[in-house]
């Protein structure tokens, strides 16, 4: 979630916009309960608030569940004896805000301008902090971690391997004349809970190749995919659907089919290098011929500069971003590929220009030269990660949840 000053502006016009305008069946009622959990309360005015605040930031998620989980998370801190002090909520600001190169006021102007409440953050961010705090104060001294674990995360640089996932994906094109629409049959779509059925959909709405296969991906390692995703992903049982996702004029949907754990510590990445040339005529035949012949005549990014001589410079788009800088379509894409392999199912205004992306590597946050320890914080968290995500099940089993 880190964004610049310009595009958190960007992103409070467009909240303004979109959440300006009242919204009539909440209206009658905004404080009226829309879940209760245990002996608290989501209203939908907070529900209406943190829908503002995850349009603001990009992310994705479902306001109401991510609301119910926060409730016991509090439960979890109040029975535990864990409060935060004003000074932390205060720091934790900051630490967010620093996400977007701002201090914490600039930041809490700049979502107040876009329709969502200081305090309403303030809630979001001590739960946050509450849990993080609470997780490491209850299972820290459980992570114990060798040399021998220090040792296979470094060779997890070279296998790749660690967590993997087996997914399913159903991407449909959503032009503006046809989002909601789009929006209102993704969310049908989301309560599929078998393979079958999901890879029927895939065949019948998909807009991307692996329509032809049901939807159906191959196996690929957990930390290839976007971090934003990732999260969503780890907490769906097999055959579950993600929530719709928003993509660059589309709707994203995925299915998990399985999930396991290898021997290793799968490497993070900081940062993906990766091109882009843009070819006229959508998903044409002749387009998609042209795209057919550039794939045969390069074999590393830098080819594709001979490829773009002669043509206007925004033919080809050629960096490094860090993973959670990359557009979301193209950063789903990268996931399913190798370094010098290629994919021409994204396109762009409007469908009328093909996308030929390439892959040209990833750089590893865990290098050989990093420290013992640093390796050590690494593995620390992610297996605090995984402690989380069971205790939060475990709450969620043994709590009175009640949606409305």
């Amino acid at each position: 979630m880190r964004h610049s000053f310009r595009r958190i502006a960007l992103a409070t016009a467009t909240a303004a916009a979109t959440f300006g305008a009242p919204l009539p069946a909440m209206a009658q009622n905004l404080f009226a309960p829309v879940a209760t959990v245990n002996d608290r309360v989501v209203t939908g005015y907070e529900v209406q608030q943190r829908a503002r605040l995850l349009e603001m930031l990009n992310a994705p998620g479902d306001a109401t569940e991510q609301l119910i989980e926060e409730r016991l998370k509090l439960d979890a801190m109040a029975i535990n004896g864990l409060s935060l002090t004003d000074a932390g909520i205060e720091a934790g600001i900051e630490e967010f805000a620093a996400r977007a190169n701002m201090t914490g006021e600039q930041f809490l102007r700049a979502i107040q301008a876009g329709g969502v409440e200081p305090e309403s953050f303030k809630d979001f961010v001590i739960a946050g902090l509450g849990w993080r705090e609470l997780i490491r104060a209850r299972f820290l001294p459980r992570v114990q971690i060798t040399d021998a674990d220090v040792d296979k995360a470094l060779n997890a640089i070279s296998t790749g391997s660690g967590v993997r996932v087996l997914l399913s994906e159903l991407i449909m094109a959503a032009p503006p004349p046809q989002a909601a629409a789009v929006r209102a049959r993704a969310a049908e779509l989301s309560q599929i809970e078998t393979v079958e059925a999901f890879s029927a959909a895939a065949r019948r709405y998909s807009a991307v190749p692996s329509r032809g296969r049901g939807g159906r991906l191959e196996w690929m390692p957990l930390t290839n995919l976007p971090p934003q995703l990732r999260p969503l992903l780890l907490a769906l049982a097999p055959g579950q659907v993600t929530d719709p996702l928003p993509l660059e004029g589309a709707i994203a949907l995925f299915q998990l089919r399985a999930i396991e754990e290898t021997d290793y510590v799968a490497p993070e990445y900081s940062a993906i290098e990766y091109a882009a040339y843009y070819i006229e005529g959508g998903r044409s035949e002749a387009a998609l011929k042209r795209a057919a012949q550039v794939k045969a005549d390069v074999d590393t990014c830098d080819d594709l500069y001979g490829i773009a001589k002669g043509q206007p410079e925004t033919v080809l788009d050629h960096g490094v971003k860090k993973p959670e800088e990359l557009p979301q379509d193209i950063a789903l894409e990268l996931a399913k590929l190798d370094k010098g392999e290629v994919s021409t199912a994204l396109t762009r205004a409007d469908g009328q220009t093909l996308v030929f992306l390439m892959l040209c590597r990833r750089t590893p946050t865990v290098v050989e030269d990093a420290s013992p320890e640093q390796i050590k914080v690494q593995i620390q968290n992610q297996r605090l990660e995984r402690y989380a995500r069971g205790y939060l099940e475990q709450l969620k089993a043994d709590a009175r949840i009640v949606r409305k």
